[in-house]
């Protein structure tokens, strides 16, 4: 695995809209005289001022904004300022060269999610599913929401144990046990959507971490219906569920509920298994370091990092 170097203060995060096009005027100001506030410089890539129909520039734009950022030596970062849809357009365009000569921290959720697959699985770069820029940072970041993201990008020591913020919803166990293994996945529709390319996520040994929002409950038992199909579940050494945002029952009279399309598609696999852990759409969040060795509990319902996911 490779590790991008950890960030202090003072440091340059670059900005990058490799996915949907930015959609509120004057959000990316905002978010960077936020992070200034917070004591880092900001460079903007150039697809954060473009629009291209729903995507943030042509697919050749945002990948070569990618690119050069890696590549750049003045950046010590790279956080995306938003999802949306766009980034399984360009992960042919993506020099996964470079990306593995020059590791950096790397940040995003939700749309990312296929970078984070594709990088992982490319250049062995160790990832972070968290914070974006026009997501989180239009306004002071959630303190919780900032705090486990330096935690997780600016010490090189592992994390340890991730525990939810006082009043999110309970932690429940699906199937006891535990396991151990690079933390992989992300978005569900994401995973689902590299199934049969070359990209496709490799779940053998590892802990899926699986989140959604804004699918009705019988599109989320497709989606974990098609990842039982792939094997994913049966590879796999156990699965967390996170924030399933708005995944709610369409018709209640004939729904099923998340809990139970969960107990019925991926229970089965008898891997452990538990709900709740606090990432993903949701304020505030928990960054997780993808490709990273972590250690979960189903029955205490946690996770813990192992190693450090940056170097000194």
């Amino acid at each position: 695995m490779r590790y991008g170097r950890k960030l202090k203060q003072g440091d340059t995060i670059g900005f990058i809209a490799p996915s949907g096009a930015v959609r509120t005027e004057g959000a990316i100001e905002q978010a960077v005289a936020e992070a200034e506030k917070a004591g880092f410089r900001v460079k903007l890539g150039e697809s954060c001022g473009q629009k291209y129909g729903y995507l943030s520039g042509t697919d050749e734009v945002r990948a070569r904004d990618v690119n050069r950022m890696f590549l750049d030596d003045e950046v010590d970062a790279i956080m995306c300022v938003r999802g949306g849809y766009g980034t399984t357009r360009m992960l042919d365009l993506l020099d996964y060269e470079a990306i593995t000569a020059h590791p950096k921290v790397f940040m995003g959720f939700s749309d990312i999610t296929a970078m984070h697959i594709a990088m992982l699985q490319r250049a062995e770069l160790a990832t972070f599913h968290g914070p974006m820029a026009t997501s989180d940072w239009t306004e002071e970041m959630h303190p919780i929401s900032f705090a486990s993201m330096m935690r997780a990008i600016g010490t090189a020591e592992p994390m340890g144990a991730l525990q939810n913020a006082p009043g999110y919803h309970e932690r429940k166990t699906v199937n006891p046990g535990q396991a151990e293994g690079q933390l992989v996945g992300g978005n569900l529709t994401l995973i689902a959507s590299l199934l049969g390319t070359p990209y496709e996520l490799d779940t053998r040994g590892r802990i899926l971490f699986i989140e959604e929002i804004g699918e009705h409950t019988y599109c989320v038992d497709r989606l974990l219906t098609q990842l039982r199909l792939a094997g994913k579940f049966e590879d796999c050494a156990g699965v967390v569920f996170g924030d399933f945002n708005n995944c709610a029952i369409e018709y209640e009279q004939f729904g099923l509920t998340l809990e139970q399309i969960i107990r019925d598609v991926v229970a089965p696999c008898g891997k452990p298994v538990f709900t709740g852990l606090q990432s993903g759409h949701c304020t505030p969040k928990l960054t997780l370091p993808l490709g990273v060795r972590c250690r979960m509990d189903a029955d205490a319902c946690s996770l813990e990092v192992l190693e450090a996911a940056v170097r000194a």
